[in-house]
């Protein structure tokens, strides 16, 4: 699309400079369209030409041949144009060649005008713009995008695993010291105790134990360390039994 823009725009100012081009002089202070048609093949003369009989012709052919060029996106069109605005320059510059016997450019009016130098330039300017120019597709092209369109599109491709272990299956270590595995495996913790969950403990008495290791030493059971004075009542005679 920049293609076709950009070369059209250098189109357009090709075919402008061509058109008037034989309004400005072309030799000697002639203008372009005081040159009849077909002088340039019967020989130069200077009788004065009739304005649409002159190299106007040609080049209001180029310029309408460009604008179709352009319409249609041909670049052979454009480049035509081109060729047909040099095509006559050149060949009206060997005529007058011949007629004058040579060709001079001089500053002061005299020899080459500046209105060839515009057809010269009109018709690089119209070549370069079919180069720029992308043109149009061709049919195998367009043909092909309306079957891209038309296709059905593709169905999803199935996700296929990565090959290798299953990171899930690799035990997981914990810095904290907690058993390796995968700790959505783990059971649910149970319910809060307050007390804890290790065995009750029993301590000894420092006093009882005492006794106990001494009885066992005397050969007595657990009854005979006792006091007999602390067993006996008050019929056994035992001090402080007598009547009060």
């Amino acid at each position: 699309m920049i293609r076709n823009v950009a070369g059209a725009v250098l189109a357009l100012a090709g075919a402008t400079a061509a058109v008037l081009s034989p309004f400005r002089a072309w030799y000697d202070g002639r203008h372009g369209r005081d040159y009849a048609l077909d002088e340039l093949f019967t020989g130069i003369s200077e009788a004065k030409a009739d304005l649409w009989w002159s190299l106007l012709l040609p080049f209001a052919f180029a310029a309408l041949l460009t604008l179709v060029g352009l319409v249609l996106r041909s670049r052979l069109l454009v480049a035509l144009a081109g060729l047909v605005v040099l095509g006559f320059t050149v060949f009206w510059m060997v005529r007058v060649g011949q007629y004058e016997g040579s060709l001079t450019v001089g500053g002061d009016g005299t020899g080459l005008g500046d209105g060839v130098a515009n057809a010269l330039g009109g018709g690089i300017l119209l070549l370069l713009g079919a180069l720029v120019m992308s043109g149009r597709r061709r049919k195998r092209e367009r043909r092909e995008d309306r079957r891209e369109v038309l296709r059905e599109p593709e169905e999803p491709r199935a996700y296929a695993p990565p090959s290798g272990p299953d990171p899930r299956a690799t035990p997981v270590s914990d810095p904290y010291g907690a058993p390796a595995g995968d700790p959505r495996e783990a059971s649910s913790p149970g319910p809060y105790d307050p007390y804890g969950s290790e065995p009750t403990r029993t301590f000894d008495v420092p006093g009882q134990g005492r006794d106990r290791d001494q009885g066992r030493e005397r050969g007595q059971g657990p009854d005979q360390g006792q006091d007999p004075d602390r067993d006996q009542g008050p019929d056994q005679g035992g001090p402080g039994t007598g009547p009060r």
